[in-house]
């Protein structure tokens, strides 16, 4: 696709507010209870955009970056307070969307009393994408979130520019272990190994983990074992379009655990 075929494309889905959200569910380890779920947007499944890597590689290359983010935070917070899910939103947000001075301050306050659901509710996922160069203006950026009662998440620890100095700097609520270190966990002893590395230092920073990308039992296992606290990952649920009634969805948890 060219760059002009790319701000059409997705010009119409911010138009239209074509953003499809999914949300797949984070367990505690014991499988007892959910803990939350992390929102997950998709352009439209007939749409060149439909993947989010594409979707918002777009939205940078068009300088439109801030809108779409905005757009996926405000119809996550919708639909997840409409479909009365319970536990925690993770919100994914582009930490260079936050210091953007584009943003303008209170607008995920408004979409929160709009759909009546408390900021205590919501974790704010920084997921990276780019190098950051402010940390000192994303320290502000952050508190200004948490002094209106938001947890904080680091995510896919391992796969980005600079999660360790992230995790030191902005001491998150929770740190999400990317799927790379679960995948096949329970035949690689050095995976083990860094896990077990990852929990000692969240326990030392007061954050809790989650392990992403959990899809064997012999994985579960593992970090059953090991001591983790939290996972989520297809063999615990799939990521579910939110209108999914939440009978079905307690179903399908329930065949994850048994099968």
């Amino acid at each position: 696709m060219t760059l002009s075929t790319h701000y059409r494309t997705l010009r119409s889905i911010l138009q239209r507010g074509a953003i499809a959200t999914l949300f797949q569910p984070i367990h505690s380890t014991d499988g007892r209870d959910i803990i939350g779920y992390e929102a997950l947007s998709r352009g439209p499944s007939n749409s060149p955009l439909h993947s989010p890597i594409m979707l918002f590689a777009a939205a940078r290359q068009c300088d439109r970056l801030m809108e779409l983010d905005m757009l996926c935070r405000g119809l996550a917070i919708e639909r997840f307070a409409a479909s009365r899910l319970p536990g925690k939103l993770f919100l994914n947000v582009l930490p260079e969307t936050l210091l953007d001075q584009r943003h303008a301050p209170g607008r995920t306050r408004q979409m929160l009393e709009r759909a009546e659901l408390d900021a205590e509710r919501v974790v704010i996922e920084l997921t990276e994408q780019s190098p950051i160069d402010d940390y000192d203006l994303l320290r502000r950026a952050l508190r200004y979130y948490r002094n209106m009662g938001f947890s904080i998440a680091l995510d896919d620890l391992g796969a980005g520019y600079s999660g360790l100095r992230l995790w030191t700097e902005m001491m998150p609520d929770f740190v999400k272990v990317d799927r790379h270190f679960i995948d096949g966990i329970h035949t690689d002893q050095l995976k083990q190994e860094f896990l077990d590395s990852m929990l000692r230092m969240s326990r030392a920073s007061g954050a809790t983990l989650v392990a992403e990308g959990v899809e064997l039992d012999e994985e579960l296992q593992v970090l059953k074992g090991l001591g983790a606290p939290m996972v989520q990952g297809f063999l615990l649920g799939r990521p579910q379009p939110y209108s999914i009634p939440l009978a079905d969805q307690a179903m399908a948890v329930t065949h994850s655990y048994c099968g």
